[in-house]
């Protein structure tokens, strides 16, 4: 694992180089190729230095960090063609990324906590300073103190059962079952804002419309992912109080989806309405997650990662419309077929994998999220047919309303799409439909 992480420290001085975006690209884009081969992980951790070691879950999001932040420079030419304070970006970014991977290469609870803040603040660097409007100020602070409000509980929680167990370890600590009111909402609560929970969310579609597009495909990508991640390495002991508690949050969460859908479809917003949509996915994943079943961890499992790509997509294709059109308005960027007809086909395959179709991951994780939730309990059928029409609603009117209609007349011209664009896009679409292919690496890892 060291030497994942030594190759990421090494990038540092390439990032202050005069032209050194590109190198520091395809190094990125070599280090994910690397880490693919290095796929030999089981459900126990291996590879063991110090305080990291790797699992299954771990090998899974770490790969999917590296692959986004390399997309993420991919994505942010604009900042390389003005200039806009490219070192520094590049610093950002790099720094970023040993944070997120030190956070999945923890074993010890404490680290994994120490990393999960800290990845914060190069977040609220990117949304601040390369941010589109003066509001990014605002959505910096939500993100800030939504995160930090709920993470000193947490801090307590984990100070507490080291007083109780004596161990941080995450291995070890499967040995204790506990069973504390306050401590189990100290230690749950951090992720929930992350995920984010319904109620908890407000931060998520600020931070996003806020944010520049590498800001929005890291967020996306990897940010609500660390939730997720949380919750499955902390629900090995506590379980038992899980059991009694989890049906406030799977409550919470099936209705708050079915609201935020809804909310999905009065959105003119292309970036809103992607990042109302995220919400309502890892509402599902929380669900999912909560009922405590194999399916259910397997399945929020699955879709984090689907979600992490096609998500990230969505975010790229809103930001290919921005930049050409100067505006993330649906009533502007509608039409976009007369416009970049070449780029229809790829809003067509994202919004696709959006709804789930086959053969995208997101189908597999739905469908075993769906049986963990009906089979925890049959009324959240009602909850979860509603979501998943509504899902197909709100993304049917994102594409049929961008691509097709009639054109906006303030645009008199015609747009192909850059190499670069497409070759981006493909880099998302791509994965997300061969990993069902090697599908057993999701769901088979309890």
């Amino acid at each position: 694992m060291l030497k994942i992480i030594m190759m990421i420290l090494f990038m540092f001085p390439l990032c202050l180089l005069y032209n050194g975006y590109w190198m520091v690209q395809n190094y990125l884009f070599l280090l994910s190729f690397i880490f693919i081969l290095m796929n030999k992980y089981s459900n126990y951790f291996m590879s063991i230095s110090y305080l990291f070691g790797c699992d299954l879950i771990s090998y899974g999001l770490i790969l999917l960090t590296i692959w986004i932040i390399s997309l993420m420079l991919m994505a942010s030419e604009m900042i390389y063609k003005f200039n806009n304070y490219m070192n520094l970006f590049l610093f950002n970014i790099i720094l970023l990324l040993v944070l997120l991977v030190l956070t999945f290469m923890s074993i010890n609870l404490f680290m994994f906590y120490l990393f999960f803040e800290s990845s914060l603040i190069p977040t609220l660097f990117l949304i601040l300073g390369w941010g589109y409007q003066p509001e990014r100020l605002q959505a910096g602070i939500y993100l800030l103190f939504y995160t930090l409000l709920v993470s000193l509980p947490m801090l307590i929680g984990i100070f507490y059962l080291y007083k109780i167990t004596k161990t941080m370890n995450f291995y070890l600590l499967q040995n204790f079952i506990l069973n504390y009111e306050i401590f189990y909402f100290s230690l749950i609560l951090a992720f929930l804002v992350k995920m984010p929970m319904f109620l908890v969310h407000l931060w998520l579609p600020k931070a996003h419309v806020e944010a520049p597009i590498s800001g929005s495909m890291i967020l996306a990508g990897i940010m609500l992912k660390l939730g997720g991640y949380g919750l499955l390495r902390v629900f090995s002991f506590l379980q038992l109080i899980g059991l009694k508690m989890n049906y406030i949050w799977i409550s919470i969460s099936l209705l708050g989806g079915v609201l935020v859908s809804l909310n999905c479809l009065r959105q003119t917003d292309l970036k809103a309405l992607i990042a109302y949509s995220s919400v309502a996915h890892m509402g599902v994943v929380l669900s999912g997650l909560m009922t405590l079943s194999y399916l259910g961890m397997c399945g929020s499992y699955s879709l984090m990662i689907a979600h992490g790509l096609c998500s990230s997509g969505l975010f790229c294709l809103a930001n290919i419309c921005y930049e050409r059109l100067g505006s993330r308005s649906l009533f502007i960027n509608k039409g976009l077929l007369n416009f970049m007809p070449s780029m229809t086909l790829w809003w067509f395959l994202l919004s696709s994998c959006n709804m789930a179709a086959p053969p995208s991951l997101n189908l597999l994780g739905e469908i075993t999220l769906i049986n963990s939730i009906i089979s925890w309990c049959w009324i959240s059928m009602l909850m979860v047919s509603l979501m998943s029409f509504f899902s197909a609603a709100y993304t049917l009117y994102l594409y049929s309303y961008s691509q097709h209609g009639s054109f906006f007349s303030g645009v008199y011209s015609f747009s192909g799409g850059l190499v670069r664009e497409f070759l981006l896009l493909f880099l998302h679409w791509f994965p997300l439909n061969l990993l069902i292919m090697k599908s057993d690496m999701c769901i088979l890892w309890l």
